[in-house]
């Protein structure tokens, strides 16, 4: 339940297939090691293959005779994002579990090879299409289950269509809320759709509250001067951990009680959102309620990465 849910709470996950995007550290590591541990065959969808090797050795020194697997991904490339997929689809007719976990945060103005700002080019673009490019194989797939990682700071995001690359005075942290709130426009329109053609697939947000990772002292150091990584070390010291960072996202992806289009997130006692405690059910912005903005959205994302989920409308 709610309010004291941990992993002792996740049933035994034997047979079912999980990538996880930005498992090599922090949040996407610890969900992909605790789901490794529960039976779970785990793909560490990861950029550096090195490091995805390191962290599959960590799990399987803890965890003997779990299974782990490392595959190259850059959500930063649609080329990268392309030849995922068709590896993955080349060896499986089956995925039970998409965790679009990585990200990256608040960094200098940078692009993805394909010319977008890299937050909104990564954290969105990139697990919209890869989403959209495994969409048949999670369809085929019963019970199965997308969860997408926002962040609390998508309460700071507006979908600005007139320059959703940053073309005109980058704001890092506004570029930041932006990606995460697009994150959420995504998922609930994704699930929307999933409805509408009785697909036997949910997909359920979360983000993580205030937790200590890489990613955290990286968004407030990285380009800045040691003032900014001070600050981001500062900050991990009053963060909850990566562990309990991701809950919300083992909750969303293993609770059976959830139905599709949920939040789930950090919660106080009084079962309000919080950015530290056990997850459960939580609100997002009115922002990301937008039926609208997110239809435009969508159709705009499916325009720049020239992936379309056509597998919704002939279901």
């Amino acid at each position: 339940m709610a309010g004291s849910w941990d992993t002792t709470s996740i049933p035994n996950q034997s047979g079912k297939r999980v990538v996880v995007t930005g498992s090599n550290s922090g949040i996407g590591f610890e969900a992909a090691k605790v789901l490794a541990a529960k039976g779970a065959e785990v793909i560490l969808a990861v950029r550096n293959v090195e490091k995805g090797n390191q962290a599959a050795d960590r799990i399987q020194t803890q965890f003997k005779g779990a299974k782990v697997e490392v595959m190259e991904l850059d959500l930063a490339d649609l080329d990268s994002i392309h030849h995922f997929a068709d590896a993955y689809r080349s060896r499986w007719s089956t995925l039970e579990l998409l965790i679009n976990n990585a990200g990256v945060m608040v960094p200098p103005f940078r692009q993805t090879k394909d010319g977008f700002e890299l937050q909104f080019g990564t954290n969105h673009l990139g697990h919209f299409a890869l989403t959209g490019r495994l969409i048949e194989t999670i369809l085929a797939t019963p019970k199965a289950r997308v969860v997408v990682v926002s962040s609390a700071a998508h309460t700071r995001g507006v979908i600005n269509f007139d320059d959703l690359n940053w073309t005109r005075g980058y704001k890092r942290w506004a570029a930041y809320g932006q990606s995460k709130l697009a994150n959420l426009l995504f998922a609930y329109e994704f699930e929307r759709k999933l409805e509408a053609i009785h697909a036997d697939v949910k997909c359920i947000a979360c983000h993580p509250g205030f937790a200590a990772t890489n990613l955290t002292a990286a968004g407030f150091g990285l380009g800045k001067s040691w003032i900014g990584k001070s600050v981001g070390e500062f900050a991990n010291v009053f963060a909850q951990s990566a562990a309990m960072g991701a809950l919300p996202t083992l909750y969303a992806a293993t609770e059976s009680g959830l139905k599709g289009g949920e939040y789930i997130g950090p919660t106080s006692r009084s079962g309000r959102n919080s950015m530290r405690g056990y997850p459960g059910i939580v609100t997002s912005n009115h922002r990301s309620m937008d039926k609208d903005v997110a239809k435009r959205l969508w159709e705009v994302s499916e325009e720049l990465t020239g992936v379309r989920f056509a597998a919704l409308d002939s279901f």
